[in-house]
C-alpha cells in the first residue's frame, strides 16, 4: 500500500521487493526481520482473502494490495490505515504529516473527519476499522490505532507510547550520569587509599596516620 503511493514506477513489488519494503528501518513501528519464505506465506494468505493480487507478466511474480476493493474503504481512508499498519498509533496531526507522500489532506479537521468515519463504521461493514485511545501520560493529544490486526491492548500500547514519548537521549544521559557517579567513587577511593599510604589527611576526612595535634601547625606532608 506504501510503494502503490510512494514508488509507482516499481509496483507491482516481486517477493525481494515485497521483504526489502517488510524489512525497511525507517518509517516502521514496529521494525521487522522477514525472511523470503515469511514473505511468500504472508503473500499467499492475503491471496486467499482477495487481499492481494498475483501477475505473471514479467520473468518472475509481481503481487499488488486489492485493500480498497475488498475493504470498501475511499483513497483517503486507505492511506490512513496504512501509515497506522506501518508506524503504530499515531495522532491525527502525524498522521497528517505522515501522509504527506500517500494522500495531501488539507487539514487535520480533515484526517479527523475520516478517522471517526473508520471508528463508527457499522458492523453490516465490517464493524469499526480504527480505534481513538485514551490519552496515555504525559500525552496532549489521543492516539488513534488500527483494528485490522484484532483489538488493541490498551496497557501495552500506552506503555509503548510513553516510551516513544521519552526526550531523546533520556536513556543516555542516566547511563552517563550512573557512570560518572561510579567514576567519582573509584577516585575518591584511590586519593583515601594514597592518603592512607603517605600518611595525610585525605580531603574531607580525618588523618589515617597517627592523629595530630592540632594546636600544632601543619608541616608541608600534610599540607
Amino acid at each position: 500500500m506504501e510503494k502503490a503511493r510512494t514508488v509507482p514506477d516499481t509496483y507491482p513489488l516481486s517477493l525481494n521487493l515485497v521483504v526489502t519494503g517488510c524489512n525497511q528501518k525507517t518509517s516502521r513501528e514496529p521494525v521487522m526481520t522477514v525472511t523470503d519464505a515469511q514473505a511468500q506465506e504472508a503473500l499467499d494468505d492475503l491471496k486467499a482473502l482477495s487481499l492481494v493480487v498475483e501477475s505473471h507478466g514479467s520473468r518472475v511474480a509481481k503481487y499488488e494490495h486489492n485493500f480498497q476493493r475488498v475493504y470498501g474503504v475511499p483513497d483517503q481512508s486507505a492511506a490512513l490505515l496504512g501509515l497506522l499498519m506501518l508506524r503504530g498509533p499515531q495522532t491525527a496531526g502525524e498522521l497528517r504529516i505522515n501522509a504527506e507522500r500517500w494522500h495531501r489532506f488539507a487539514d487535520i479537521s480533515s484526517v479527523e473527519g475520516f478517522l471517526h468515519e473508520l471508528a463508527e463504521r457499522p458492523d453490516d461493514k465490517g464493524g469499526p476499522l480504527v480505534v481513538h485511545l485514551p490519552r496515555a501520560p504525559g500525552e496532549r493529544e489521543a492516539r488513534w490505532a488500527q483494528l485490522l490486526c484484532g483489538p488493541v491492548e490498551i496497557a501495552a500500547t500506552s506503555d509503548s507510547i510513553a516510551a516513544r514519548a521519552l526526550p531523546t537521549g533520556a536513556a543516555g544521559q542516566n547511563d552517563r550520569i550512573s557512570a560518572l557517579e561510579a567514576e567519582v567513587a573509584a577516585l575518591r577511593a584511590t586519593v583515601q587509599r594514597l592518603c592512607a599510604e603517605l600518611g595525610i589527611v585525605s580531603p574531607g576526612g580525618r588523618d589515617n596516620g597517627d592523629e595530630r595535634d592540632k594546636n600544632q601547625p601543619a608541616d608541608k606532608e600534610t599540607i
